[in-house]
């Protein structure tokens, strides 16, 4: 366990005072430590000796790929490393200097897929984590590099792992030698895995399937190191396993095999059983391995026997013998005597053998219990004991099985050879390891003798490396003294050693184990100190081997060395009937052994030994070694013991100390002053790195013999990379303290001013508080003044009211008894006063009256006295006329007024009279009324008397009333009480109703919000499945574009491979030169479908014979298989031909077959044109003659008054008007006519559309945006792929198109016999053929519907103009109204005759165009019966073109340049095959060639000269596959040709005359189109041709980019600092500082920027630039993130900020170019995503949820091994717990997702050629001189 020191030790310390790193107190003590007491997890450790525990590496450098970079190179540090590594970080390998050392996880890991192939092959072994593949990659780079042979070995116990190692090494090779396409060599070195495995692997009780035997496979490669053979040598087979096995373990897999097999009918002649029956089988007694199914394992071994060539017959012959040898194990030997022995007669198993091997029974009975003694002059037949016999039979099985064994090898060799000369090999050596077991017998001995041999081989290889590396460097050196084994192998192999005194025993007649080990301890025991005796053993010896000690038991030895067979057993044998025993024995050796029996494998220890040494010394000028660890049986679990036992036996510690010895540390300059710049001065910095890093070390470490200076590197001792990294980490710990000290005094003071600002603020509100809370104080003081000034008034208020209102009680009582009193007195007094009144008032009245009636009588008296007196006046007057007259002066007056006062009495007087008389009246009534009330009161009264009598009785009932009104009251009560409760309840009843339906109006909302919202949620999951379903249709889309584009691919591929062959076959004719060596064409030419020009060909024929002078001579075989590979093409290519012929027959009569039924419509339609013109024609005569008619009768009734009504003129205007709605009424009639007709031809063109509906194109599908129309696009594909016509192919061809669709198609088998170029060429044609005849009845379909909306527009329009002219008419005069009736017939009978001369000239001009194509197509009939075409005189040395149906057109001509048919060849070589891209991209506008080609071609179409045209688009295709060809790896070449293709494209679009591709055209344009030809299915081949360009464009700038990538985004360091580089092992790596000619972000930017400007150069499509930089961007994301994955060194904190940097970079530059919108950004997406993960903390749960939702683009498997790689750089980092990455697999385990690990970086997405229109007119452009092009002429 690993521990700090608490308190620094000094010299002559007694306690070492320690902190575990877990706390933890129970710890393993150390032999030289006495524990001395414990705290919380402190130790303290008594030193008894000066002996200190090993000091550990720092935190940096645990984990790391190389042990060697290790600080501190001892046992601990290594196991502690291994146990980060294994545990930790989940990775398996580790570096040790040279060394691979690889624990068995047993389980799966996904770390050996294509993929990871893919991304080691090609690298520095130092650049990606530690990987079998890296080995691999190392020795076949170093093969091709150096050309020298290298070796591979692969060691370790049981169950390692080293033959799966071996394997995955074989299929690496397999992998990158590129020959899986030739002849499938590398699958039968796979394939022969199984067999080996089934005959040389068994059960141990340490693994299930080790193997017991040792093998070296030697893989031949050619010179062009591609897989040619392999060779299989095997050593050490362990064959006493066939004959004893222990417990739980098991014989050889293939016995168990046959065993499980045996019901089958094949091996029911070998009489088989169960495995248990057989004694060879059984003895383990674990016949079964849990997981394994033997039957499905011997179909498997069967399989590989056939792949191996090895014939059924053979086969059975093998498991025929194998059988024979379970049986032979059962033969039963009984003792007849103490020293003879029998086998009983009849014994059925050995029946069964000699049956099986062909043997008699006698004979083979008899010598299993004889054996036959030979002397100089007499042979002797000697009986043989039981033990003896019983071994003999052993001894024979075990020769019988190595004899069998070694015959498969052999075999397999032979499949394994190859007739080609080999070049180079790597070899594997596949052996054990080191073995020791509780007892180790022979076998165990030849092993460690083996790997001793091997150890010392590369102990010398190691010491060799290190004194290489020294003297490049220029250091001094002294020998290191490393441990050499060769004493221990001269112990073993010398004169007088271990071997030779065991073969002399063998010879010896009575020669015993016992004797063998006597001379053992007499001869070694004193004189070596290697060889050692067992204290309680005579039977045993020790070796000290250079991993541990062994102790060999004796026993056996002898027997096991001698190994011998009874010759006498051999002998029956080869006189076997089965030809396949004769086989294995015929080379038997005849070599005798003192006994006279055969030695099977005598001395093979030697013999076995020595291959290894040998072949290793032949092959190893440069050494690998792999070393297979196995720590337990269960992943996760690491036994240290087991470990280190295992490291000492492979040799990997003392490669660890011969390293420790010297240097092992080792820095270049520049990556020392990198990491250790903070440990200098800015003085100390010099501008020469060596004298800086010199001066600084010299100050940091004083002793010099600590390091040494060499040329390019800084050689340090053990332990001085540790030392320097914790002045390293002092100095940032200090740095950082100073940093902290600065920020927290910072922090401090802005915490200060904070405080202090906050203080004050504080103090402000405080005080500003008090003020408040002091005038509240006030106020409230105030307040309360004021409040007790009203309380205290309002108290002596209420009291003074209390007190007024009691005085005021008290006065009003007294007043009132006062005014009482003053009322009685007052009352009395009035009283009184009203009897005096009353008294006095009579006395008065009597006085009044009687003094009244005094006055009145005087009054009377003296009133008459006075009237006599007056009278007697008047008498006088009345005498007097003066008098009279004053009398009569108002007298008048006054009698009117008395007249009028008379009146107003008499009024008066009249109504008192009627009120007197109503009064009287009234009163008379009155009193008739009181008259008769008084009688009835009177008669009441008696009534009253009489009903006095009924008082009581009333009285009575009265009562009774009153009860019954009590007891109603009661009801009342009662009722009012049950109506109360009853209201009560109904109320409550009423609440309840109310609540419950407040809770259902409620519950109602909640159900309508709920449904409202499921309602949104389903119109969400509508659109969302909506918008996955647009988004699986357009992947759908881009899959099937994808598919598409990869079968040209394909295509292209297998027309090289074919051109290959070609040039082969040619070779093999000309039987060229010695010294030739050819090179590998990358593009083809197409040949399959176009030509190419003879001149082209014989030239190129001349290059290549010019070439062949220098070609080797090839061998005889080499010819014969070249030979039989031409006639079989030559077989494929006619088949091929023939198929092509009838396809092309079957195309013609279905084209004629289609042109029948297009014709019979067509004709159809001129009859129904025909009789609508007829009838027309004879109603335009009708109407003439009616108008005829109406101008006599105007003539005849010229008179005035001839329009009034009844007039001949009024009915002609009638009949007119008559005549006109009758017209109109046919009209309306064929308008109905019109519509069903135009029906019918919908329904019958919908049916012919379901019959060849067509592959829609690849431009069309790029505008299908939306995604409505993304689905009906897909759908149109996907019915076409049902359609009537392709189900009419071949059955085969269907079903290859099934096959082609499938998810993983094998393209090499769809194409054995050439199907899948087949099924190509017929989707072309048929692609073809439904797309023309789509447009041409979309055409017809739209032209006529046209022209039925126009005549329906017109009988509309008739109608209208009737109608008003009808009313005008109506309104004018009758003169007026006949001219304007005249008049307007005219014009509409003139405006009829002008469209019928129109729709008789359309008439005219259809037929003579339908004349034309009938002698067009009548010309081309004849040409295919002649079976002959006029070709240009360049296509006659190539394939014929296959003729398109080119549709004539009459158009005007302009912008057109003329050329003669002679001059194809030099337009085309001085356009395409010799024209620089550079002088045309920089001097000429963008795409020249493709405008003047274009223009060349609108001249062939002009003069109609169809095979004008075809042969200029033939050799326009051609020439430019050619010069791709020769100049596919320029990327600037590939650039222009790209561009100049997608414009030759656009403008067969653009002037077409299709009107979807006119909508842009200007007139002039418009009138450039092609007049003569529909080239649309050129259209479509040069689709094909730039798909082709494009992905060769894509791999051009993938080759140029890729050696960039990791350099530049990943090693770079583009923030100078920000990464420190980690000290490296032996495998350096590259460095990350920027020396010459080092690749930087720069590169990569200045690269792109140079893509970008060439593609603008060239004119290529905005579009297009976007697609490529998307793929651009695409490869260094994946690239980058796939070197990430793989790199342990690249995942750190600070990588991560320098790739989120770089990714910023291109983000920028994206941002520049005006590309942020063409997906290239999202390409980055898992790059950044990795790149934040690196640098997000990773320690909560809330970190783990954080990632989850963050790296939505990464794989599970990406985020954790990201996480396993996280490496810290500097010692303030943390690494990622176990737990962490447990819990992030654990949140992530419902992902579905791909398992894969790495990115596809092969994947192109599919490219779209969208239309891009020219604004550009033909006849402006000026051709310039530069393209000597003056032939041409304009027109």
């Amino acid at each position: 366990k690993s521990a700090e020191l608490t308190k620094d030790y000094r010299h002559g310390d007694g306690v070492l005072q320690l902190q575990l790193e877990d706390g933890k107190v129970s710890v393993y003590l150390p032999e030289h430590f006495n524990f001395i007491g414990t705290g919380p997890g402190d130790l303290s450790y008594s030193l008894c000796t000066n002996n200190l525990p090993h000091l550990r590496n720092p935190d940096i450098l645990v984990g790391e790929n190389d042990l060697t970079a290790l600080s501190y190179l001892h046992e601990p540090a290594v196991l502690h490393n291994l146990k980060v590594r294994f545990m930790d970080s989940k990775l398996i390998y580790t570096y040790c200097g040279i060394v691979l050392v690889a624990i068995n996880p047993y389980e799966t890991l996904p770390i050996y897929g294509t993929d990871i192939i893919n991304a080691y092959s090609g690298q520095n072994m130092g650049d990606m984590d530690p990987h079998i593949f890296a080995v691999a990659e190392e020795a076949y780079k170093q093969m091709a590099r150096d050309e020298r042979n290298q070796s591979i070995i692969v060691s370790g116990e049981s169950g390692a792992g080293k033959t799966v190692s071996a394997k995955y090494a074989m299929r690496y090779f397999a992998t990158v030698s590129g020959s899986a396409s030739e002849a499938n060599v590398e699958e039968k070195v796979l394939a022969s895995n199984p067999i080996m495995e089934s005959i040389g692997n068994a059960k141990t009780t340490r693994n299930d399937n080790s193997s017991r035997f040792g093998k070296y496979i030697e893989i031949g490669f050619d010179k062009k190191y591609h897989i040619i053979g392999a060779n299989m040598r095997t050593y050490l087979l362990e064959k006493s396993r066939v004959v004893f096995q222990a417990d739980e373990e098991r014989n050889y897999h293939i016995f168990y095999q046959l065993c499980a097999s045996g019901h089958l009918p094949e091996f029911k002649a070998l009489k088989l059983g169960k495995a248990d029956d057989f004694h060879y089988t059984k003895q383990g007694r674990n016949p079964v391995i849990d997981g394994i199914d033997d039957a499905k394992e011997m179909s498997t071994t069967r399989n590989a026997f056939t792949l191996l060539g090895v014939n059924e017959s053979y086969q059975l012959g093998l498991f025929q013998i194998l059988a024979s040898i379970l049986h032979l194990g059962n033969v039963e030997v009984k003792d007849r005597d103490s020293d003879s022995s029998i086998i009983p007669p009849n014994n059925g198993h050995l029946s069964v053998f000699c049956e099986l091997m062909g043997v008699t029974y006698q004979d083979m009975s008899h010598w299993l219990c004889h054996k036959k003694l030979k002397t100089a002059t007499e042979t002797y037949i000697k009986p043989i004991p039981k033990l003896q016999a019983i071994n003999a039979r052993d001894a024979l099985a075990k020769h019988i099985y190595a004899k069998l064994f070694n015959w498969i090898v052999d075999h397999v060799n032979k499949a394994l050879h190859s007739s080609v000369k080999q070049h180079s090999f790597i070899g594997v050596l596949d052996i054990y390891g080191f073995e020791t077991f509780e007892i180790n017998s022979f076998e165990q001995f030849c092993i460690n003798y083996a790997n001793e041999k091997l150890q010392q081989q590369f102990n010398m290889h190691v010491f060799k490396l290190e004194q290489e590396e020294y003297m490049r460097e220029q250091i001094p050196w002294t020998l290191i003294d490393f441990y050499d084994n060769q004493p221990c192998i001269n112990l073993i192999e010398a004169k007088m050693g271990i071997l030779d005194l065991l073969d002399e025993e063998c010879k010896m007649p009575k020669g015993s184990d016992d004797s063998w080990a006597q001379k053992l301890y007499n001869t070694h025991l004193k004189t070596c100190a290697l060889f050692e005796k067992p204290r309680m053993s005579n039977k045993a010896f020790i070796i000290q081997h250079f991993a541990d000690k062994v102790e060999y038991q004796c026993d056996g030895f002898l027997e096991k060395n001698k190994d011998t067979v009874n010759e006498e057993q051999i002998h029956v044998l080869k006189a076997s009937k089965f030809d396949l025993l004769v086989e294995l024995f015929q080379d038997e050796e005849k070599a005798r052994s003192p006994t006279g029996a055969v030695p099977a494998t005598g001395g093979r220890t030697r013999l076995s030994v020595k291959p290894d040494k040998n072949k290793g010394g032949q092959a190893s000028k440069e050494h690998k070694k792999t070393v297979g660890l196995q720590f337990s049986l269960l992943f996760g679990v690491f036994d240290p013991k087991r470990a280190v036992q295992q490291l000492r036996a492979c040799g990997v510690l003392e490669t660890i100390r011969i390293s420790a010895a010297g240097f092992p540390s080792r820095w270049t300059y520049q990556e020392f002053f990198s990491r250790y710049r903070v440990l200098m001065k800015q003085k100390d910095v010099l501008t020469d790195r060596k004298m800086t890093c010199k001066n600084v070390l010299e100050k940091l470490v004083q002793d010099q013999d600590k390091y040494q200076f060499g040329k390019t590197k800084i050689f340090f001792r053990a332990g001085q990379v540790a030392y320097l990294e914790k002045l390293r980490a002092d100095k940032l710990r200090a740095a950082c303290i100073r940093i902290q000290k600065t920020i927290r005094c910072w922090l401090a003071r802005k915490k200060y001013l904070r405080m202090k600002h906050a203080a004050t603020t504080i103090q402000r509100y405080v005080r500003g508080y008090q003020a408040r809370c002091l005038a509240k104080f006030l106020r409230r003081t105030r307040a309360a003044i004021v409040i007790q000034k009203y309380q205290r008034m309002y108290v002596q208020r209420t009291c003074y009211k209390r007190k007024q209102a009691a005085a005021l009680v008290m006065q009003c009582i007294l007043r009132a008894y006062m005014a009482r009193q003053l009322y009685k007195a007052l009352l009395r007094e009035h009283k009184t006063i009203i009897i005096q009144k009353m008294v006095r008032g009579w006395l008065a009245r009597q006085w009044y009256k009687r003094t009244l009636k005094a006055i009145v009588y005087l009054q009377c008296c003296i009133r008459r006295m006075r009237a006599k007196r007056e009278l007697k006046k008047l008498k006088i007057e009345a005498r007097s006329v003066e008098h009279f007259k004053k009398l009569n002066i108002g007298m008048e007056n006054k009698i009117m007024q008395l007249q009028r006062r008379i009146d107003d009495q008499n009024k008066d007087n009249r109504a008192l009279s009627e009120r007197l008389n109503s009064l009287e009246n009234s009163h008379a009534a009155e009193s008739e009324r009181l008259r008769v009330e008084l009688t009835r009161l009177r008669g009441a009264e008696e009534d009253a008397k009489n009903n006095a009598n009924k008082v009581t009785s009333l009285l009575e009932e009265l009562e009774r009333l009153r009860k019954d009104l009590q007891n109603t009251q009661k009801e009342k009560k009662a009722i009012e009480d049950w109506a109360k409760t009853y209201q009560e309840e109904m109320e409550k009843m009423i609440s309840e109703l109310k609540e419950q339906n407040h809770l259902l109006k409620n519950e109602k909302n909640d159900l309508n919000r709920l449904i409202q919202e499921q309602g949104q949620q389903w119109t969400e999951k509508m659109q969302r499945a909506l918008k996955e379903e647009t988004q699986q249709l357009e992947y759908d889309l881009n899959e099937e574009r994808s598919r598409y584009q990869n079968l040209l691919t394909e295509h292209l591929r297998l027309e090289e491979k074919y051109d290959d062959l070609k040039e082969e076959i040619t070779f093999a004719v000309n039987v060229p030169k010695p010294g030739h060596r050819r090179t590998d064409s990358t593009h083809s030419s197409n040949e399959s479908e176009y030509t190419y020009n003879s001149e082209f060909a014989e030239s190129e024929e001349g290059t290549r014979g010019g070439e062949d002078v220098s070609k080797a001579i090839l061998d005889m075989s080499l010819f014969l298989k070249l030979q039989k590979r031409v006639s079989e093409l030559e077989q494929e290519k006619q088949s091929l031909q023939n198929e092509l012929d009838r396809r092309e027959e079957q195309f013609q009569r279905a084209r004629a077959r289609d042109d029948e039924e297009h014709k019979k419509a067509r004709s159809a339609e001129l009859e129904y044109e025909s009789l609508k013109r007829q009838e027309l024609e004879s109603e335009n005569k009708k109407l003439k003659h009616d108008l005829n008619e109406m101008r006599q009768s105007l003539r005849g009734s010229a008179e005035a008054g001839s329009a009034a009504p009844g007039s001949p003129a009024y009915t002609v205007l009638l009949d007119q008007l008559n005549a006109s709605n009758e017209e109109l009424e046919v009209r309306k009639e064929e308008v109905l006519i019109l519509r069903s007709q135009l029906v019918s031809q919908r329904e019958a063109m919908q049916h012919k559309e379901t019959m060849t509906e067509p592959l829609p194109y690849i431009e069309d599908v790029q505008k299908l945006t939306d995604a409505k129309e993304i689905s009906q696009a897909y759908m149109g594909l996907k019915e076409t792929n049902r359609s009537p016509r392709f189900t009419r192919r071949p059955t085969e061809v269907n079903e290859l198109v099934s096959r082609l669709r499938s998810p993983f198609p094998d393209y090499h088998k769809l194409n054995e016999d050439g199907e899948l170029w087949l099924v190509y060429e017929g989707l072309k044609e048929t692609n073809r053929l439904l797309e023309s005849q789509l447009q041409a009845q979309r055409r017809s379909h739209e032209n006529e519907v046209e022209v039925l909306r126009g005549e329906l527009q017109s009988v509309k329009e008739d109608n209208n103009r009737q109608q008003q002219l009808l009313a005008q008419n109506l309104q004018l005069p009758p003169e007026a109204r006949i001219e304007a009736s005249l008049q307007h017939e005219i014009t509409r009978l003139t405006n009829e005759n002008l469209d019928l001369m129109e729709q008789l000239e359309k008439q005219d001009k259809t037929v003579r165009k339908l004349k034309k194509q009938l002698k067009v197509f009548a010309k081309k009939i004849n040409d295919l019966e002649g079976g002959q075409m006029d070709v240009s005189p360049g296509q006659t040395t190539d394939e014929p073109v296959h003729p398109v149906n080119i549709p004539r057109r009459e158009k005007d001509f302009q912008g057109m340049l003329e050329y003669k048919k002679e001059d194809e060849l030099k337009l085309v070589k001085n356009l395409i095959l010799e024209l620089k891209p550079r002088g045309v991209a920089v001097n000429l506008i963008p795409g020249l060639p493709a405008y003047v080609l274009f223009m060349c071609l609108r001249h062939a179409d002009y003069i109609n000269d169809d095979q004008k045209v075809r042969s200029l688009l033939t050799s326009i295709i051609n020439s430019i596959k050619k010069i791709l060809k020769k100049r596919g790896d320029d990327f600037e070449t590939v650039s222009f040709w790209l561009s100049n293709t997608c414009r030759f494209l656009h403008c067969l679009k653009q002037y077409s005359g299709d009107e979807q591709f006119m909508k842009h055209n200007t007139s002039k344009q418009n009138d450039h189109c092609l007049s003569n030809f529909d080239l649309a299915e050129y259209r479509q081949v040069l689709s094909d041709l730039a798909i082709q360009i494009y992905q060769q464009l894509i791999k051009c700038m993938e080759n140029i980019l890729q050696p960039m990538i990791v350099s530049g985004m990943l090693e770079h360091e583009t923030i100078q600092g920000v990464s420190g580089v980690k000290p490296t092992g032996l495998r350096k790596r590259t460095s990350s500082i920027a020396d010459e000619g080092t690749y930087t972000l720069d590169s990569i930017i200045r690269q792109l920027n140079s893509f970008h400007s060439i593609m603008c150069q060239h004119g290529t499509d905005p579009e297009l630039i976007k697609q490529v930089v998307k793929q651009q961007f695409y490869i260094i994301g994946a690239v980058t993130l796939n070197n990430l994955l793989l790199r342990k060194d690249m995942c750190s904190w600070s990588k991560g900020m320098q790739i989120r940097y770089n990714v910023s970079q291109l983000e920028e530059w994206l941002r520049d170019k005006n590309l942020m919108t063409c997906g290239a950004k999202e390409t980055l997406e898992p790059l950044i995503q990795a790149a934040q993960l690196l640098q997000v903390k990773k320690k909560t749960d809330e970190d783990a949820e954080a990632i989850c939702s963050m790296c939505n683009s990464l794989s599970t498997a990406q985020i954790v091994k990201v996480l396993n790689l996280y490496t810290p750089v500097n010692a303030f980092e943390e690494r990622v717990s176990v737990l962490f990455i447990r819990t992030i697999q654990t949140r992530l385990r419902d992902r579905k997702e791909s398992p894969q690990l790495l990115m596809d970086t092969k994947v192109i997405y599919p490219v779209t050629f969208p239309f891009n229109p020219s604004s550009l007119a033909l006849e402006t452009i000026q051709i310039p001189s530069s393209l000597n092009v003056g032939f041409l002429t304009r027109v």
